[in-house]
């Protein structure tokens, strides 16, 4: 898997129980159709695939990590998890410009690590308090209002809101709204 931090958000997501895309659009706070082409890209590399499970409604879909997937996840967690620890060892030892290089290194990861827990959002505000650094530049704009949450980014209270997926979804097979005809790829109404 490239080094993508939307795929490992994703991957760390239906690891999480969000195993729909309405849900994972949600707790990853990505558009639809970031979603629908990282949900692609992950069932290509191998690394998700849909499950038919029974309902009370009858037969439903959703989402699961293959093994691989789950492999890849777990490598990602220990990596960021190293990242983050080098990082604050850094601040730890007060070297400014070692650790601005440690931030410029790792900023493209900072919303997985904040996604995964892994991030502890007070001592990096620490870090960039240090650095005469503003935080906010450090942050997407989609995370920045629960930046005192790392671990429930998504607020994903467990319902979908009947959204109709079919207005979000821009491309691929995503976007039917034939409940139960499977066009291939994934279902949007699982």
């Amino acid at each position: 898997m490239e080094d993508v931090p939307n795929d490992v958000i994703v991957l760390s997501a239906i690891d999480q129980g969000s195993r729909k895309l309405d849900k994972i659009r949600k707790k990853t706070r990505l558009t639809s159709e970031e979603v629908v082409q990282i949900l692609d890209r992950l069932e290509k590399n191998g690394l998700v695939n849909m499950v038919e499970k029974k309902g009370f409604f009858g037969p439903k879909k959703e989402l699961s990590l293959t093994e691989k997937g789950e492999k890849e996840l777990e490598e990602r967690k220990f990596e960021l998890q190293q990242n983050w620890n080098d990082m604050v060892n850094v601040w730890k030892g007060g070297d400014k410009d070692q650790l601005q290089q440690q931030i410029d290194g790792n900023r493209s990861m900072f919303p997985a690590m904040m996604f995964m827990g892994i991030m502890d959002m007070m001592m990096f505000s620490s870090m960039m308090s240090f650095m005469g650094l503003a935080m906010a530049s450090f942050i997407p704009d989609q995370y920045m209002y629960d930046a005192g949450s790392s671990t429930d980014v998504g607020h994903d209270a467990g319902h979908d809101g009947g959204h109709d997926m079919s207005h979000d979804a821009g491309g691929g097979d995503w976007g039917h709204t034939d409940f139960g005809h499977d066009m291939g790829g994934f279902d949007v109404n699982f």
